[in-house]
């Protein structure tokens, strides 16, 4: 069965970005000119899916307006002859059939899927978590998708990661199938070095069988009175293939203050109508501190 829906949830408070936090919603916090949401729906776009369901809190009416038509800036545009960026703002409110749906207590994380089960219905689907961006030449969910056209059966994408990362991660306790996939026994959240089963982490993008779902609602809350997605997932596996995928790109943590500044100024790098100016000053700056 082919994936036609996506799950973004985007329901959290943002608290490591406060106080920028305070009065918007992280996922609009932007890298350069773009918010980080809309590099997330169109990963999902370009992976060829065109249902998303965002799942959001309190506070977040900004991603709607996002990806809203804007008729007073459409016609003052127009009016100032702005020809580009009013084609720029009538794509955005155009990308794709998107639906919200509010996650009304702070749950976490496998509480927010479950609040998509109505919306997904009895098919496999895909979640995008917002504080992932990664770039490949190959979106990292089509490439998870690919995997699942050829092994159906929940994917995780995973990236190998150093020996002191692995207690900020979901680990996996996996076998090795070929080159890059992995069937997944166990997953281990945030282990201490010393106790982790590999170095593989799970990141934010996931293909997963609709099985997920009643999984979830018997789910008790774990860590911090939360509904952990990895405890079901762990109770998955034992009933269904959960695989892991190594997928071909760079990712950054833009939900970290660190990994957001490298997002940032390599996208600043990588954009002909800043890169040349931007590469020069950092050069500058560099031989000047050194």
């Amino acid at each position: 069965m082919k994936v036609n829906k996506a799950v973004i949830p985007a329901a959290g408070m943002g608290v490591r970005f406060l106080p920028a936090t305070k009065a918007q919603p992280k996922e609009m916090i932007p890298i350069i000119d773009t918010p980080a949401i809309q590099y997330i729906v169109q990963e999902a776009l370009d992976s060829g899916v065109k249902d998303i369901l965002m799942i959001t809190g309190r506070g977040k009416y900004a991603i709607e307006d996002h990806f809203d038509k804007s008729p007073y800036l459409e016609e003052f545009l127009a009016d100032k002859g702005k020809e580009d960026l009013l084609a720029l703002v009538r794509e955005i409110g155009s990308l794709a059939r998107l639906h919200y749906l509010r996650q009304k207590e702070p749950l976490g994380l496998g509480h927010a899927v479950l609040c998509a089960r109505q919306f997904v219905g009895n098919e496999p689907f895909a979640v995008l978590l917002g504080d992932d961006i990664v770039r490949s030449k190959r979106p990292c969910l089509q490439q998870l998708m690919d995997l699942y056209a050829e092994m159906p059966g929940t994917i995780l994408a995973v990236t190998e990661v150093p020996p002191e990362d692995v207690s900020k991660y979901g680990i996996l306790d996996a076998e090795p199938l070929r080159d890059g996939v992995y069937r997944v026994r166990d997953m281990v959240e945030k282990p201490r070095p010393e106790e982790a089963p590999s170095r593989l982490a799970v990141i934010g993008r996931y293909v997963i069988s609709p099985r997920i779902f009643p999984i979830l609602a018997a789910t008790p809350p774990g860590a911090g009175g939360e509904i952990q997605l990895t405890d079901a997932l762990r109770v998955l596996c034992r009933e269904e293939p959960v695989y892991g995928l190594i997928f071909k790109g760079r990712r950054y943590d833009v939900g970290d203050k660190l990994g957001y500044l490298k997002a940032t100024v390599e996208f600043a790098l990588d954009r002909p109508d800043l890169g040349p100016e931007f590469e020069a000053y950092l050069k500058e700056l560099v031989g000047e501190m050194g």
